[in-house]
């Protein structure tokens, strides 16, 4: 037997001070209970007044959590059964912290420029025009940098990843790896690395990294 009651509103309340309270924590990634009517990232059971039964709606705490921290790596439980998916979200989950201790080491432009080409090959890997645009953020920032300023380099590193890299791009990166040390290898060699590198964009073979 139902109640019922509307408890809507005060569940949203609650949201929203569970994630205010999780937001100074400083936590990296957020896995949320898959068709959960709180969690849920998407399918989630939505009843009309008629008795008719949808799957198109969103968990009310996770919508709180992407509107109050929409550049959190976030995943639902069962999308990361999704090998793809489970990589990418553990590589927001790390830039994501390296991007917060890089804010909160009070960086000199310097640092950011060494930080940004330090993950020059992630950023090509995912969305390689984004690499070029936020080096020119990196370019514009003030010393000391404002607060603004490393935001807006945040925001787009984040974005990018949000892009899902491809064994094609894996490809060109790797390519692009390959010709700094070219040189020292011989014929056999390069036949051989360049085999095993259009084998993995091919989708024929599957390279680990250590």
């Amino acid at each position: 037997m139902t109640s019922g009651a509307d408890h809507t509103d005060r569940m949203n309340d609650f949201a929203r001070r569970r994630v205010a309270e999780l937001a100074g924590r400083g936590f990296g990634g957020y896995i949320l209970k898959r068709g959960s009517p709180s969690c849920g990232m998407e399918r989630v059971k939505l009843y009309a007044e008629s008795g008719a039964r949808s799957r198109s709606g969103t968990g009310l705490f996770a919508r709180a959590l992407g509107e109050a921290l929409p550049l959190l790596p976030v995943e639902d439980e069962g999308r990361l059964e999704n090998a793809r998916r489970r990589e990418n979200f553990i590589t927001r989950v790390f830039a994501y912290r390296r991007l917060a201790a890089l804010r909160e080491s009070r960086p000199r432009p310097a640092d950011v420029a060494a930080f940004h080409a330090a993950h020059e090959y992630l950023l090509l890997a995912h969305r390689p025009a984004a690499y070029a645009r936020l080096g020119g953020l990196v370019a514009e920032l003030e010393d000391p940098p404002r607060d603004r300023g490393l935001d807006r380099y945040r925001d787009g590193f984040m974005r990018a990843l949000c892009v899902p890299a491809t064994p094609e791009k894996h490809g060109r990166v790797r390519r692009r790896i390959m010709s700094v040390f070219v040189n020292r290898l011989s014929a056999r060699e390069k036949r051989e690395l360049l085999g095993v590198i259009s084998d993995h964009e091919r989708g024929l073979i599957l390279i680990r990294r250590s």
